[in-house]
């Protein structure tokens, strides 16, 4: 078994942001409310994303759609069969040409579910300029995994994610004096908040 650094060993981690503007990724890619819920399926698998902000067609953001959604929506729906049509069995159909009806058709059922159906429609959303220690006190406090970072107009500018939040975090640095002594427990680059 190996052995754990001790306390006294590892240098304590500090955050070098100082507002929401310097942890958010900006210009996050969104979902439109009115996509259907197969362009929403289609997206994800295409860029591999887990979950997306959703917007309406102001660029405000109205939601969350994450792939647990799509899930349960999934398993919820219900798909009746439809009857088959009486012109299906007549004789006629089947001196028509193989071109009328190819080899293969199929009734297909299209889910024409919107994400704005779906979607988790709450907002937990942050300005710019928050002190980047009351982003991880809401993100903490709503238990949340992002959060949107919104401008004075409404409009979506960014998203701070935890890992947002963790690319941030560095070891302290001890600053150094004039003599060249380190002052102890003090960074010189410490911007932000040490909730530790």
């Amino acid at each position: 078994m190996k052995n754990l650094p001790s306390l006294e060993a590892t240098p304590r981690m500090v955050l070098y942001a100082a507002t929401a503007a310097d942890l958010m990724t900006p210009n996050p890619v969104s979902i439109a409310a009115d996509a259907t819920v197969k362009e929403a399926t289609a997206f994800f698998a295409d860029k591999g994303f887990s979950a997306a902000p959703v917007i309406d067609e102001a660029g405000r953001p109205v939601g969350v759609l994450s792939q647990s959604d799509i899930v349960v929506h999934d398993r919820e729906k219900v798909d009746y069969v439809s009857a088959r049509p009486e012109y299906y069995d007549r004789g006629d159909l089947s001196r028509r040409s193989a071109k009328a009806f190819p080899s293969g058709f199929q009734e297909v059922d299209v889910d024409r579910t919107r994400v704005r159906d779906i979607m988790t429609p709450v907002v937990f959303a942050v300005a710019p300029e928050t002190p980047a220690h009351k982003v991880i006190e809401d993100m903490l406090a709503q238990r949340v995994h992002r959060l949107f970072a919104v401008g004075g107009d409404g409009v979506l500018v960014g998203i701070i994610s935890m890992v947002d939040v963790l690319r941030h975090l560095r070891p302290e640095q001890p600053h150094v004096d004039s003599r060249g002594a380190a002052a102890p427990g003090t960074g010189a680059r410490s911007l932000g908040y040490e909730p530790w």
